[in-house]
């Protein structure tokens, strides 16, 4: 079972929300995740609401294996690097 951690996309058409999922490679889309450690709103004013992560719950994911998709990545890196600027 190889999980990955990637956006699952939510919301109305013009209006995109996003969770961050831990979910089985193989599964598609709209395919139910294991776990939601997060939310990236992309439409938010403030960037501190933009993103809001369980980083303990991310940090585990990852030590078990689970391999972040590259947007991810970056929206972790951005919401520590917000964590370490408060």
């Amino acid at each position: 079972m190889a999980v990955v951690l990637r956006l699952q996309r939510i919301g109305k058409r013009t209006q995109p929300h996003y969770r961050i999922v831990a979910i089985e490679k193989s599964s598609g889309p709209h395919g139910e995740p294991l776990e939601i450690v997060g939310h990236y709103n992309p439409k938010a004013a403030k960037d501190k609401e933009k993103v809001e992560i369980k980083t303990e719950r991310v940090d585990l994911w990852v030590k078990n294996g689970a391999k972040p998709s590259e947007t991810v990545g970056s929206l972790i890196a951005r919401a520590r690097k917000a964590a370490a600027a408060k």
